[in-house]
């Protein structure tokens, strides 16, 4: 056995010494310290030799392991020295290759771009926590304690809150919508402003429909707050996103934290209003809902309603961005796949 570990510290001496590129040296390696290595293969026969000469032998292949490792390292330093050990010809006239780098994800870049139009037009940039409760989610907004989107089929609670109620039942919030109330508690209207952020509801995926996707809501508070101005708001983002002016139709619809409540659509960018699988064939994308906030709310936030008028939106991010891009599954912004990214 140690006449077998001698002739390997020389063979392995010599091929290294005789070794004129790294993928080479690589090779080397393994062939001798590798799972099936030439030294690995001695070792592990160790529990076979006789117990009296087991010490000396293990050992002697150690040394050998050593004398192998720093052969390959001072091996490899040389190798790197060299231009010929890398493989490389020197050409001063090649062109150099540009760092590799990456991009914002379409998501973030739409958010940025809404904050730049909102910052424009004078609204403050508000965001607060993922985590929030029962009272700011539903309470404070006007939801009857029946409504069925407090169930677990839409909301996601924090396990343990199960027998809480209010600001004790903590869950991920379902909408933004809750962010205003805490705003208006720390401000004094009048103010306008903006909060993008993620939400999450517990609910089948499809096409148009993911658990977890970004929302971006605005609210204005003044003494006067014609309807007319939310409309013009809406128009006016949606031109600017978009770059030209895109359709937008405005439909009574109920949502128990504004009154009025509407239902405001945009012509689907994806199909040209055609009708495909991201509109339901119907040619319009739901993007908000809006109207002026419910006295509830106003009392809820510490503002008085008889004295203060306001317009909520409620822009869908995920679906503005699919419009703008032509994507026809929202599942694919959320997926990671790198394919997709890399044409942002």
């Amino acid at each position: 056995m140690k006449e077998s570990l001698e002739e390997l510290r020389k063979e392995a001496g010599e091929i290294i010494e005789q070794c004129q590129s790294l993928e080479e040296l690589s090779g080397i390696e393994t062939a001798y310290l590798g799972k099936k290595g030439k030294l690995t293969s001695i070792l592990k026969s160790l529990r076979d030799i006789d117990p009296s000469k087991r010490r000396d032998i293990g050992s002697l292949a150690n040394e050998v392991k050593i004398f192998i490792l720093q052969g390959l390292e001072s091996r490899k330093d040389l190798l790197m020295e060299s231009l010929a050990g890398l493989g490389l010809q020197l050409d001063i006239t090649r062109p150099g290759w540009a760092p590799l780098k990456g991009s914002l994800h379409p998501v973030t870049r739409m958010m940025y771009d809404l904050n730049d139009a909102f910052n424009s037009l004078g609204f403050e940039i508000y965001q607060d926590k993922d985590i929030t409760s029962e009272a700011y989610a539903f309470d404070f907004l006007n939801f009857p304690e029946d409504h069925p989107a407090r169930e677990s089929m839409d909301t996601y609670w924090i396990e343990g809150a199960e027998d809480k109620k209010g600001e004790q039942r903590l869950c991920l919030r379902p909408h933004l919508t809750g962010n205003s109330v805490a705003y208006m508690r720390k401000n004094k209207p009048p103010f306008r402003f903006v909060y993008p952020g993620r939400v999450y509801r517990s609910e089948s995926t499809d096409a148009s429909h993911e658990r977890a996707f970004y929302q971006y809501e605005a609210l204005m508070v003044d003494k006067e707050m014609p309807f007319s101005s939310g409309q013009l708001l809406v128009n006016t983002i949606l031109e600017c996103v978009f770059g030209r002016v895109v359709k937008t139709r405005m439909r009574a619809g109920f949502f128990p934290f504004v009154e009025p409540g509407f239902e405001i659509d945009m012509e689907c960018l994806v199909c040209s209003g055609k009708g495909c699988s991201v509109c339901g064939r119907s040619g319009w994308v739901e993007m908000m809902p809006g109207g002026p906030p419910h006295p509830n709310v106003f009392q809820a936030g510490g503002i008085d309603p008889e004295q203060w008028q306001g317009f909520y939106i409620n822009i869908g991010l995920d679906r503005l961005v699919m419009m703008k891009h032509g994507i026809d599954d929202i599942r694919l912004l959320h997926s990671g796949d790198l394919r997709f990214l890399e044409q942002f």
